[in-house]
Order: structure tokens, then sequence, then C-alpha cells
């Protein structure tokens, strides 16, 4: 098993660390719905695909004892009242490739930040959609700081004061590769855990 495949895996004692640019917290509910509108969506995505990233996400989320669901939501089926949606919009994300707005119950996904990366990398569009989806549903489990591993679904490379993530054994973090998970990891959901006993 390589490196990055371990850091997936396991979680060792006094890995778990964060940027401190957030205050972790429950999750917002004690069970979490995701309503899916179609809307907007990137035309090489089809709706199957994306909610097939939102239900692996929010399977592999569950696994900290908060469970979670996905539903479509349709211009004649809004879903459940108390859902979180999941829909596409270019000022919503804030030109982002995703963005977490609890406030607003709704996880946000970029048509532009697709659009570019379908330009100049159009193999890495399903693996990305996984990643953003991941990450940003870890924010509604209550992951609100983002990890310092970089290996880690909630984690950053780099803050804006120039300091790199990390990776166990002080290896360098490969050049022009997307060394973060598509799912959480087991720090991830560790700390996922912790929050919501």
């Amino acid at each position: 098993m390589d490196l990055r495949k371990q850091e997936i895996a396991q979680c060792l004692p006094g890995e778990i660390s964060t940027w401190g640019d957030g205050s972790d917290r429950p999750a917002i509910a004690p069970q979490l719905v995701f309503a899916y509108e179609h809307t907007s969506a990137p035309l090489w995505f089809d709706s199957a695909a994306v909610l097939g990233a939102l239900d692996k996400a929010a399977s592999a989320w569950s696994e900290c004892g908060i469970r979670a669901r996905v539903v479509l939501q349709t211009e004649t089926e809004a879903g459940p009242r108390d859902a979180i949606r999941v829909q596409w919009s270019q000022s919503g994300s804030r030109n982002n490739f995703g963005l977490a707005d609890l406030g607003q119950r709704t996880l946000w996904l970029g048509p532009g930040a697709f659009l570019m990366l379908q330009k100049v990398n159009p193999q890495a569009g399903r693996v990305t959609l996984q990643m953003v989806i991941s990450h940003e549903m870890g924010h509604f489990f209550g992951l609100m700081a983002h990890s310092r591993r970089c290996v880690d679904v909630t984690s950053y490379y780099s803050n804006p004061q120039g300091q790199s993530c990390w990776i166990r054994g002080g290896a360098s973090l490969p050049k022009g590769v997307e060394y973060r998970a598509a799912l959480p990891t087991a720090c991830d959901i560790a700390r996922c855990r912790a929050l919501n006993p």
C-alpha cells in the first residue's frame, strides 16, 4: 500500500491538524437530507453522475454517526422542507468550484470553474466533482476548519501566508498530481465523530 492510501485509510495519533481557519461544531442537524437540483449543471454532467457523487459523499460521511441521504429536487417535487439544497450557481459559489452556505442551507456548485477545468483537463471533471462535493458536504457535518493534512478531503494545500499542508513522514507534495482524497479520509471521519458523539 503506498503512502497516500495509508494516509487515507488510517489516522495516527497526533495527525489531526487544521489551519485554524474556522471553529468546528456539531452537524447542523442529527440527520441530513441533501436535495439536488440539476438546473444549470454543465452539459457533460448528467443528473445521475452528480447524484452518484452526492450519494458516495453522503454515505462516506455517514460513517461518523450522522445519517445522510440524497434526494432529487424537481420542479414538481421540492424535497423535504429542512433539506440542504444542492444547486449550480456562479454567484452562489462565488466563482469557486463549490461553497457551503450553512446559513442558507445550500451547497453551491460552480459551473464556471468546472467549465474552465473541462477546457484544461476534461479527464479530471468527475474526480474533481466528487472531491468538491465531499469537501463542501463536510462543512454541514461540522468540520468548519480546513485540514493541514494534504490528503484529507477537507484540506487546503496552502494558506494565504504561504504555508503548506503536510504529508506523513515529511514527504513532498507531488507536483501536478491531485493528492487530496475524493472522499473523507480516516482523519476526516475521526474529526466528525469527535464533534458528533
